[in-house]
């Protein structure tokens, strides 16, 4: 059973603290780059590398100046070799940051592919129950923004921030050695700066925050509006959606020039005191040159080193919110990597035989869905399919008879009781082979937006094309796929949207047909089609239901007429069994009545 809804849904973009309690659950994604640990070393090296050959340019460009005051005491000497010099670090420093480049990436996207594919992969492992609890589209965004978010910190975020981080740290020696009186000066001046700097943008990424949480709503609206655009056309309703979008657009608006405002006024004060703090450098350094204290290239290499730095501190600011927002994504990923999974094997792994009929039987099952434990659906239910027989659930919408067929599938497990195929609890057996078993003909037709083949195909993948197309036939579709000039290869387009209610209801029993299940669930599989879609699908059906156990959820009690047995279920129990016959002459029985008000006869 999956745990529960997430504790606390982050919204998308969330950042999260830097403390060791959340740094610990990156650590869980770090498992999926560690195979290419390799490429993550030597991407390390490189960046060293490039970085540390990068902060050689204020150096040199220092000693360009000395040489043009005739007072250069190093090594290299002459101007066209010092500029030369110069392209050299340039070009170097170009390669290094290629490869700095390249294996990050190389890195990020073979790690990032692993975790897409595992994340995938669990989700197709999750219960149903997961899936009551959460939304979709919440889900979609961890395998994709998320892991953008992921993939963006491993290839870029990362490299970066080691790279501010070593020239800051290989800048301040430097700068220390080179001299020291100018940096005794900077470190008095430019700490409390960075410090105001820090609180005034903390101030404005909450800000940033509101502004994001309302485009978020704003976006729900517009999300919400264009899933239900039917409903809206049909209850004319057109111009609420538009009045409810544009007072949540003018509420964000309002929100966004308020965080604009504060986010000039801090660029403004980062412009003033940071410059400032420039400018006093500039001009204790110029007093020590004066004084013969240092050089002017000296003082120019200071210069361009504290640029450096400067950049780095800024570049670091930028790249923690971004950690912040990759831990919150590691959490988002990593709670759904930890939710339980259905399992797929069970301890002793038994396996159903390949027999032609299977029997079903419920012993005292009782069941309330995980999302309203306090509804029980199921109560102390009992019944028997023999093998091969044509049973028929009936009764109000409500009663429990769909219930009935997903506790058969295992999408979720009884609160209470035993369900046996054969003798045989279903608990005990090996999932995928137990499921493989089962088809199912839903009222509610799920095809995929490819073609025709693909979605029949998907009973059995595997199946030829003549085994396809002898599947469409015997459901009667053969001949609409035909009527089709791209024929099998016709896209019906997202959810089936392009093919009739009958012609998507006949695809999904050439899907069922081409599965040959032992086992088969009709639910509400003729509901509401005309009367010549409904024949060719009950046809249809009739071939499907040779020699197979099959149970049919129904409303329209005019399909069921030929059922071996028909269980009446009212509030959960199963209250009146036995066939057609029998039933309709039961004074004051349950199916009498429900006959009476639909067939009128």
């Amino acid at each position: 059973m999956a745990k529960g809804r997430f504790r606390e849904p982050l919204k998308e973009g969330e950042k999260r603290k830097l403390n060791k309690k959340n740094l610990r659950k990156v650590y869980g994604v770090f498992k999926y780059v560690l195979p290419y640990k390799k490429t993550f070393i030597l991407g390390m090296l490189t960046l060293f590398v490039s970085s540390s050959v990068l902060l050689a340019l204020p150096y040199v460009i220092g000693k360009i100046v000395d040489e043009a005051q005739g007072v250069n005491t190093w090594f290299v000497k002459g101007i066209t070799n010092l500029g030369l010099l110069l392209l050299g670090i340039l070009f170097v420093q170009s390669i290094f940051s290629f490869l700095r480049i390249y294996l990050f990436a190389n890195f990020s996207e073979r790690g990032m592919a692993d975790l897409r594919k595992a994340l995938f992969s669990k989700f197709l492992s999750l219960p149903m129950s997961f899936y009551d609890k959460n939304r979709v589209g919440e889900l979609v965004s961890r395998l994709t923004a998320d892991i953008s978010q992921l993939q963006t910190t491993f290839t870029t975020t990362l490299a970066e921030f080691f790279r501010q981080i070593i020239t800051l740290v290989v800048g301040t020696v430097i700068i220390f050695i080179m001299t020291p009186q100018l940096s005794l000066f900077m470190l008095a001046t430019f700490p409390l700066i960075i410090i105001v700097a820090m609180i005034f943008g903390k101030f404005i990424r909450k800000m940033s925050r509101k502004t994001q949480d309302k485009l978020a709503a704003t976006n729900i609206i517009a999300d919400e509006s264009m899933h239900g655009i039917h409903a809206v056309k049909a209850f004319v309703n057109e111009k609420y959606e538009y009045s409810r979008f544009g007072k949540s657009v003018k509420e964000l608006v309002g929100i966004a020039i308020k965080t604009s405002t504060y986010q000039g006024l801090f660029v403004s004060f980062i412009i003033f005191f940071m410059m400032g703090g420039i400018i006093g450098v500039i001009w204790y350094g110029a007093t020590l040159v004066q004084d013969g204290v240092i050089s002017m290239g000296d003082l120019t290499s200071f210069v361009f080193f504290t640029a450096f730095m400067g950049g780095s501190i800024a570049g670091i600011g930028n790249i923690i919110p971004q950690i912040q927002r990759s831990v919150g994504a590691s959490e988002r990923v990593l709670e759904i990597i930890d939710e339980e999974s259905e399992p797929s094997r069970t301890e002793d792994e038994n396996k159903i035989t390949k027999e032609t009929k299977l029997s079903v039987s419920f012993e005292n099952v009782s069941f309330a869905y995980p999302t309203r434990k306090e509804m029980e659906v199921l109560k102390d239910v009992n019944f028997r399919i023999n093998p091969g027989q044509k049973v028929a659930l009936v009764g109000p919408s409500g009663a429990g008879k769909s219930t009935i067929t997903q506790l058969i599938m295992r999408f979720y497990n009884p609160d209470s009781g035993v369900i046996c195929v054969g003798e045989t609890n279903i608990q005990s057996i090996d999932l995928e082979s137990y499921r493989s078993l089962i088809g199912v003909v839903p009222q509610e037709v799920i095809l995929f937006g490819g073609t025709i083949r693909e979605n029949i195909g998907y009973g059995n993948p595997e199946a030829s094309d003549e085994a396809i197309v002898e599947a469409a036939k015997k459901a009667n579709a053969l001949d609409f796929i035909n009527s089709f000039p791209e024929g099998f290869n016709t896209l019906v387009g997202e959810r089936g949207v392009k093919l009739s209610g009958g012609q998507r209801q006949r695809i999904a029993i050439a899907r069922a047909i081409l599965k040959d299940p032992k086992l088969l669930i009709l639910d509400e599989a003729t509901s509401a089609l005309d009367a010549e879609s409904e024949y060719l699908i009950q046809d249809a059906l009739e071939k499907l239901m040779e020699n197979r156990t099959t149970i049919i959820v129904a409303h329209r009690l005019g399909t069921i007429k030929k059922a071996d047995n028909i269980f009446v279920i009212e509030n959960g129990v199963i209250a009146e069994s036995g066939t057609h016959k029998e039933l309709k002459q039961r004074d004051q029985g349950v199916y009498r009545n429900l006959v009476q008000l639909q067939l009128q006869d």
